[in-house]
């Protein structure tokens, strides 16, 4: 099932990079432009939803940790291990997107601002 997932993304994206690169502005490139404002407005609500899911799934761990007795203990360790390892690979994707981002001069409207020092 994965794997199939997987060869759809990379074919839904060779085949749209042609049309993204292109130079020529057609009325094609408005609707692709359209269509993917609207993917990127629903992987906007997704994010935090997946971020509160992996936090869900690791205090669920923690009770099904306390209120086990025996055998349990250890299935409860592993939901909070895997909600860690969700939270830590999430946090690290959007991290190194934002790195890039800004590497690039990519500017985002959503993009939290840093605080710094000013001298």
């Amino acid at each position: 099932m994965l794997k199939k997932f997987n060869k759809l993304i990379i074919g839904l994206i060779i085949f749209s990079l042609p049309v993204l690169v292109s130079a020529a502005e057609n009325e094609k490139l408005g609707e692709v432009k359209k269509t993917f404002e609207a993917v990127l407005g629903v992987i906007k609500v997704l994010i935090p939803v997946a971020f509160g899911l992996a936090v869900l799934f690791f205090f669920f761990g923690i009770a099904k940790y306390i209120w086990s007795i025996g055998t349990d203990k250890e299935k409860g360790k592993q939901i909070m291990v895997w909600g860690v390892v969700a939270i830590f690979v999430m946090t690290s994707i959007w991290g190194i997107v934002a790195f890039l981002g800004r590497s690039f001069g990519i500017k985002s409207a959503d993009a939290p601002t840093i605080p710094t020092i000013k001298k």
